[in-house]
């Protein structure tokens, strides 16, 4: 058993996760799961300084800034519900959003760190606390395409003449088609 396979099996969720999340490399899950509650931490922090904008009759900083600690507290809930214990159904919560495609959080997590953007543009602590739960959802949307195929998989849809192992067969192409009926059959000379 490697070190990234004990490391995977002692930091295992009580839940588990489901076979569709089998083909992401260790480092990934890791790098999001931390990203996401150092970030949201950072988010807290920084949208509170944001909320000082107050001072200077800046309402749409202090929305952001609020917006920026609530979108923080989400995202630390969901990520580390371990931070939060003393609230009763984090761990509910937390284990309905694991139990989601990655595809989802991407889009919730980038999708709650876009509005501080547009209310508080020009301040940095807007930029870098929600850009780090941006970056999370990122990384969520790139575990969500999943492995890249192999390097004999990518040659072979390069060449273009024949398809990768796995790929479904592709119907016998008609040549008596013509142009105006299927572009796709036109090759130039």
């Amino acid at each position: 058993m490697s070190l990234a396979d004990k490391i995977t099996m002692l930091m295992a969720r009580p839940g588990g996760e489901n076979a569709q999340k089998d083909d992401i490399p260790w480092w990934m899950r890791y790098a999001g799961r931390g990203l996401g509650t150092v970030g949201s931490f950072i988010a807290i922090i920084l949208g509170l300084l944001n909320c000082t904008g107050i001072i200077f009759l800046n309402v749409g900083c202090l929305i952001a800034g609020i917006w920026q600690m609530l979108a923080g507290f989400l995202v630390i809930v969901c990520e580390a519900p371990c931070c939060c214990f003393f609230i009763d159904y984090v761990q509910v919560l937390s284990d309905k959003v694991e139990s989601r495609p990655y595809w989802n959080k991407a889009a919730l997590y980038m999708g709650l760190a876009l509005p501080p953007f547009f209310l508080c543009f020009f301040a940095l602590s807007t930029w870098f606390g929600s850009g780090l739960i941006f970056a999370t959802g990122i990384i969520y949307g790139m575990m969500a395409l999943g492995k890249k195929g192999s390097r004999d998989d990518m040659a072979a849809m390069a060449a273009g003449g024949t398809t990768p192992p796995g790929a479904p067969m592709a119907a016998p192409q008609d040549h008596t088609v013509t142009l105006m009926e299927d572009p796709d059959v036109w090759r130039p000379n």
